[in-house]
């Protein structure tokens, strides 16, 4: 028989620091416990859900005293959408704990300790920042505590939003979401009650059936808008009548979109985008840069923050005249192009042809003569051959995805001995252990973090590296 595992609940808790990935630490009986939902300075009841010797993982069940640095949450959803945890976190305090996380993981995990750390670079806009969201239509609707007990509530509901946390066939229904700026709520809710008046399926993620399935919305500072409405049946009639509903009804999308997805996982990345309406891409513009973006591109989804973003990984890079720089993991291009008017040649490589097609077209948009774009794996073209013909690099700027990169790349930069790696990662820790295998030849000079994503624990971290 498997032995049941006992509740353990501690009560009037004091939450006393943070710790990393939006989690607080309260330590009890020289435990460590790391605390989700909770802010330090809260006292709180809590349940332990991992409880090993020396540490303890735990969720809260009651506040019975909030930190007097606990702020009022701006959003309905907060609480059942696990997009903006830290709402209730004043937008200083969420700087200097990601500052924290940043510094922790170089110094913990990969035995940074003589860089300079700069001040963390905050968002002007906390509100409204994004422009690209994503949104599921499901079949089944998450009930909130509230409606759990309601007796009238169901969850056998048509619902468009935001998947509940930890639950993958269940959405929360989002009627008004802070993340974007207008249009994306109208045509949300605009979309959902006419696909409601005329019978359209919602998809049912189990069981792999409906007809409206995902849409995803992307806009520019210009005001350009993008819809990419995904379908999970192949039914032209109602297609037809939703795309033509999504042209008439909402001048405000520029470009519009559709695609018939029949697998079971939502990634797009090897179906066909069919152009409904207007151009295939929307254009956003950072410094005096124009950058195409289509459905399947990467892009940076804070375009003012993407613009600090790079103007520090150009600062750390110090090009010179006739540099050779490499741009790994270069998604539409817009690292290298930022840097462009310094460079002597710009190689960018990266894993989605899209986005390659796209920065191809971004360099010669923005008269950027002197690049060269490759579609491949990182850790397949950066061979031996592929330096022998372009030229080893003088700088490499890598902005890899949330994994890091590749053993096998980190091994490839190692033998090749480019003069400087600056170092652009969304996540410390994966960042934090590839500097570790770096600093076998290379020091750690100075290290900034961004914030791309206000009231989440989400971070950038850029890090100039120097060969020794």
């Amino acid at each position: 028989m498997r032995k049941k595992n006992k509740r353990i609940i501690l009560e009037n808790v004091l939450v006393n620091n943070y710790a990393a990935e939006g989690k607080s630490i309260a330590r009890v009986d020289n435990k460590v416990i790391f605390i989700a939902n909770a802010i330090p300075g809260d006292v709180v009841d809590i349940l332990l859900t991992k409880n090993k010797k020396d540490w303890a993982e735990a969720i809260v069940t009651k506040i019975t005293t909030y930190s007097k640095d606990r702020v009022e949450p701006f959003c309905k959803h907060f609480g059942t959408c696990g997009g903006c945890k830290w709402q209730m976190l004043p937008y200083n305090l969420q700087l200097q704990y990601k500052q924290q996380q940043v510094q922790d993981a170089l110094q913990r995990i990969g035995g940074v300790q003589n860089a300079i750390y700069l001040p963390a670079v905050g968002a002007d806009a906390t509100a409204n920042y994004r422009n690209k969201l994503e949104f599921t239509f499901s079949n089944k609707k998450y009930l909130t505590a509230a409606e759990v007990g309601d007796a009238n509530a169901s969850n056998m509901q048509d619902v468009v939003g935001y998947h509940a946390p930890r639950l993958f066939d269940k959405v929360i229904d989002i009627t008004e979401c802070f993340l974007m700026q207008e249009p994306q709520n109208i045509i949300r809710n605009g979309l959902r009650n006419f696909a409601l008046q005329h019978n359209y399926t919602f998809y049912d993620i189990k069981n792999n059936i409906g007809l409206l399935r995902n849409m995803m919305v992307r806009t520019a500072s210009n005001g350009e808008t993008l819809v990419n409405l995904m379908f999970g049946q192949n039914d032209v009639v109602a297609i037809e009548n939703i795309m033509q509903y999504l042209k008439n009804t909402f001048t405000q999308i520029t470009s519009l979109h559709y695609t018939i997805n029949l697998k079971k996982n939502d990634t797009i990345y090897d179906q066909e985008v069919i152009t409904y309406n207007g151009p295939g891409f929307i254009q956003e513009t950072l410094e005096d840069f124009t950058f195409k973006i289509s459905p399947k591109s990467f892009f940076q989804t804070n375009s003012t923050q993407a613009q600090k973003l790079y103007q520090i990984a150009r600062d750390f890079a110090q090009i010179q005249a006739g540099d050779i720089l490499y741009d790994l993991y270069c998604g539409t291009g817009s690292i290298g192009i930022f840097c462009s008017k310094l460079a002597g040649k710009i190689i960018g490589v990266d894993s989605v042809a899209d986005a390659i097609e796209d920065a191809k077209i971004n360099a010669a948009n923005n008269n950027v003569q002197n690049s060269h774009f490759f579609a491949g794996d990182v850790i397949d073209i950066c061979n031996d051959a592929f330096f022998e013909t372009h030229g080893k690099p003088n700088v490499i700027i890598c902005d890899p995805p949330r994994a890091g990169m590749h053993p096998k790349l980190v091994e490839k930069l190692l033998q090749i001995n480019a003069p400087k790696i600056v170092y652009v990662s969304c996540n410390p820790a994966t960042q934090a252990r590839d500097v570790q295998l770096l600093q076998t030849k290379y020091n750690v000079v100075q290290v900034q973090a961004v914030d791309m994503f206000p009231h989440t624990h989400h971070v950038e971290s850029v890090a100039l590296l120097t060969l020794k």
